[in-house]
């Protein structure tokens, strides 16, 4: 198992790298040229500057039993249809059940956006929020290195 943190703008990196160097799991960073992010206890891989350069090369390099944490529902799609398991910077997991309906109110809200309409932003992270993500990732890797 490894971890793969989709980093640009992740706002848990730290949290993750911290977890993975708990629990013996090799990590990576993966952001672009934009975000460049380098963290003790984790390799850091930066892709050129573009539209999903860093999902793509996230989702070539994840493998079944994997951890990807990101808060992209097409990249937590790819990763899905991998078999890895991936969870957002709340802590809350994609799966096969909820992951259509999350793709689906992606389509709408980029069309309403399109179409000269607002959608709601995300709200200022607290740490409660971060507390979640750390005890879910935590389950995780428990359960994988036990």
């Amino acid at each position: 198992m490894k971890i793969f943190i989709d980093a640009d703008g992740c706002p848990v990196t730290d949290i993750a790298v911290r977890l993975a160097v708990k629990y013996c799991v090799p990590c990576t960073i993966i952001c672009d040229t934009a975000h460049s992010i380098y963290r003790e206890g984790a390799e850091t891989i930066i892709v050129d500057k573009g539209a999903d350069s860093a999902d793509f090369r996230l989702v070539n390099l994840v493998t079944e039993g994997d951890i990807a944490i990101t808060q992209d529902y097409g990249l937590a799609a790819m990763c899905l249809s991998k078999r890895a398991v991936v969870i957002n910077q709340d802590g809350k997991q994609y799966t096969e059940e909820n992951i259509s309906g999350l793709l689906s109110f992606r389509a709408v809200s980029a069309k309403i956006r399109r179409s000269g309409g607002r959608t709601k932003g995300l709200s200022k992270r607290t740490a409660e929020q971060d507390k979640a993500f750390e005890a879910a990732l935590s389950e995780l890797l428990k359960k994988d290195t036990i």
